[in-house]
């Protein structure tokens, strides 16, 4: 079946249709992660966005039961050059056409990708919207004018109610913005008794589980759509220490002051490099997020900066000079990607232990 792929600015795209064949309207982004697009395609940052991949052959080692990084995929559609639909590895558990179906999403093939992500890196992301093809310009165009950008995506992909992933070591309140399970395997993997909270949970209700951590994972949207979050923050920082992720490194920097901006096309994909002031290292690091902490807002605050990305500079870590608080906007936990930068969890454990023995001394 053939299908049509129309962006806002009136540019059209003529494929063909797989996954559902459902009509879908979002922001149209690009990743560009060679390998990765199971944990792409079910990871929560990209909800309300349809994700196009830069690399040109997706699904030729199928759709697994390991790599999930949540349970029902929020993304809005799915743009590729060309789809696997007989995928070989002894892993595969289906294709991906008959996971996108599954899931309702829908997917268009056969385009060029390469001049599509070449538009969005010349005039910025923009809406699209996935069609039938037949389909008039003028019904597409006037779909698209109408289409109101979601602002409430955390709310969409965040927990309704708190549980927890038992363990004997440190508590931690994981705050839950659109969450990759990669994160919580990172704290189950160091025995911490994890307690996942909905992301307008209060200050008052985390303190009374009585965390040694606090941990603000990744989400789609703008930070600033998630005002309780950042007035949580900020009752909580002087109290507990805090690790922030992604959106979780923009709502801390909120929280403390700073400001954030929308990128013109974003950071998706897992082969940024990141330069570390503190240790004068270069990472290769996983990044899903189209906005980010304005470097020149950190100055007026109590935040330091500590990492930049070294493609386009802008800020990708923090901490408070005062509280044993930092954050980065990549994904440390990867997922996919490098796992250069997975010793932050670590690091988040020793600011927890000095934390508890500075409370011991006095």
């Amino acid at each position: 079946m053939k299908r049509q792929l129309i962006l806002e600015d009136g540019t059209i795209f003529n494929g063909e249709a797989f996954g559902s064949l459902e009509e879908s309207i979002g922001e149209v982004v690009f990743n560009t992660g060679m390998t990765g697009y199971q944990e792409t395609l079910s990871d929560p940052s990209y909800c309300g966005q349809i994700v196009t991949m830069t690399y040109p052959l997706i699904g030729n080692y199928g759709i697994n039961r390991d790599d999930f990084e949540t349970i029902t995929p929020s993304i809005f559609g799915f743009v590729v050059k060309e789809y696997c639909d007989s995928p070989s590895n002894f892993r595969s558990d289906e294709n991906l056409d008959s996971f996108l179906k599954a899931n309702n999403i829908p997917g268009i093939s056969g385009i060029d990708t390469r001049k599509l992500t070449k538009i969005l890196r010349k005039y910025g992301t923009m809406k699209g919207i996935i069609t039938k093809a037949g389909a008039t310009d003028e019904r597409a165009s006037e779909k698209l004018a109408q289409a109101i950008p979601l602002t409430n995506q955390v709310e969409m992909v965040s927990t309704l109610k708190p549980y927890v992933s038992p363990g004997r070591g440190y508590r931690i309140v994981l705050v839950d913005f659109g969450m990759k399970h990669g994160i919580l395997r990172e704290l189950t993997k160091r025995n911490c008794h994890v307690t996942v909270v909905p992301y307008n949970y209060s200050a008052e209700n985390i303190m009374r589980l009585k965390p040694d951590g606090i941990m603000l994972t990744n989400g789609p949207g703008n930070p600033k759509n998630v005002p309780e979050a950042i007035e949580m923050i900020k009752e909580v920082i002087p109290h507990i220490p805090v690790f922030g992720i992604c959106l979780g490194h923009q709502l801390l920097a909120l929280a403390c002051g700073a400001n954030t901006d929308r990128l013109k096309f974003g950071h998706r994909g897992s082969n940024h490099p990141v330069y570390d002031f503190e240790t004068s290292r270069t990472y290769l690091t996983s990044q899903n997020h189209g906005y980010a902490v304005t470097k020149a807002s950190i100055e007026l605050t109590d935040l330091e900066l500590t990492q930049i990305a070294l493609n386009d500079k802008t800020v990708e870590g923090v901490k408070h000079k005062e509280y044993p608080a930092f954050s980065v906007q990549y994904h440390p936990e990867a997922s996919p990607g490098p796992d250069d930068t997975n010793y932050l969890f670590d690091r988040f454990m020793k600011n927890i232990k000095n934390f508890k023995a500075q409370k011991e001394e006095v």
